[in-house]
């Protein structure tokens, strides 16, 4: 007999999302986003809240000692789930958008891919821009 763990895992995921504390919890929400979830509740994640240049914001999670790297991951998941959620069938070029754009934090462009974002002063509910990059010339 085969054990399937993706399967196991969905039915288990149903069982706690049926559960009445998680009502405000989206339906489609994936285990991922309930780990992400769960570590912000017991305070080993941070929500930042990500302000594109066209005016529009959402908020990711990352763990305390995330690095730039992984707010960036974090931001592509989240930019990736949502426009699968609304049936588009668009494509991003995550390369042609970080060598377009840097992100920010008071004023600090967040250039190092591996530097902890607490380097920087980054804390939970704090706010992250994309800002244009400009080319030397």
């Amino acid at each position: 007999m085969d054990f399937d763990i993706e399967n196991y895992c969905n039915q288990k995921l149903d069982e706690m999302l049926g559960d009445p504390l998680l009502v405000d919890v989206n339906q489609d929400t994936t285990i991922e986003e309930v780990n992400a979830l769960t570590g912000l509740e017991y305070g080993q994640a941070m929500s930042l809240t990500i302000c594109r240049a066209d005016g529009d914001s959402y908020s990711v999670i990352v763990n305390l000692n995330a690095t730039v790297l992984d707010l960036k991951n974090a931001i592509q998941r989240y930019v990736t789930l949502q426009m699968q959620r609304s049936n588009d069938s668009r494509k991003v070029n995550w390369k042609y958008v970080w060598k377009s754009y840097w992100l920010s934090f008071n004023r600090q462009k967040l250039q190092d891919d591996k530097k902890v974002l607490k380097e920087y002063g980054i804390n939970n509910h704090d706010e992250i821009i994309f800002i244009k990059r400009l080319r030397a010339k």
